[in-house]
């Protein structure tokens, strides 16, 4: 998300919070990740934000509703990017693959996306917690993320799908395995795009755009540790590297884990 608002938006500078303490949020209760994101949300007000993307389906789902009643600046969420995803299945019957987490396909938020733009009941879903906490170790490619991936579409019938839908903030980061996974004619979906276009409406609308910025980064995480941010940073510019369509990122990234 934080890279393509800086590729669409890069005069504006950023702000980026971490809940470190408290992920995943896939596999917790609505109402542990709802006092989690409004705690989050706290924090990041002290730092006179002029507008607030929550980058995260789950969060989005479960607390957007009580954030846009308690604060007074534009407030944009996110969901999976299933209307664009239907739009590419096309007469021929291919269908539309979800990868989430287990409390974001459990929403019913979710569930009311689904019906709103799936007359032709193309949508599947699949829960990938194991691949949110991956990302959080920063553990992006190997055998064990491959393996995971393998085994988790395994059930599935590729050639049935026209797209699939990364409806978890995490899974971009898991963009070039799955390529490497999936058939060629699969497109590979997620919501930053749609996300970050919204976000510059309502900056423009709202007379927010800073022209004269220089696409300042500062990270803070809720862990409020040292080791937390060099997580972050080194996070941050792996999907910068992917983001970028650099195809030799990855190998890099591998033999700097080393």
């Amino acid at each position: 998300m934080l890279a393509e608002a800086l590729r669409r938006l890069p005069n504006e500078n950023y702000l980026y919070y971490a809940d470190t303490r408290h992920v995943p949020y896939g596999n917790k209760s609505r109402e542990e990740v709802r006092g989690h994101v409004l705690d989050a949300a706290a924090e990041i007000m002290r730092h006179d934000v002029k507008a607030l993307v929550i980058a995260c389906n789950t969060a989005t789902s479960v607390a957007i509703r009580d954030l846009r009643a308690m604060y007074g600046i534009p407030i944009i969420g996110m969901e999976p990017a299933v209307k664009p995803a239907v739009a590419m299945t096309g007469p021929a019957g291919k269908r539309v693959l979800v990868l989430a987490t287990p409390l974001t396909l459990g929403q019913g938020k979710y569930a009311e996306l689904v019906s709103r733009v799936d007359d032709g009941h193309v949508v599947d879903s699949l829960a990938l917690p194991e691949l949110v906490e991956k990302c959080e170790r920063l553990e992006f490619d190997g055998e064990g993320v491959s393996g995971l991936l393998r085994e988790k579409l395994a059930g599935a019938d590729l050639k049935r799908y026209a797209a699939v839908v990364l409806g978890c903030t995490h899974f971009p980061f898991y963009r070039p395995v799955l390529e490497g996974l999936l058939p060629p004619h699969i497109r590979l979906l997620d919501g930053a795009e749609g996300t970050v276009r919204r976000l510059e409406q309502v900056l423009k609308e709202n007379d927010l755009l800073h022209p004269g910025g220089s696409g300042e980064v500062t990270f803070l995480s809720s862990g409020g540790n040292a080791e937390d941010l060099r997580r972050m940073e080194r996070a941050f510019a792996y999907i910068r590297g992917v983001a970028a369509g650099d195809s030799c990122f990855a190998a890099r990234h591998h033999m700097d884990k080393r």
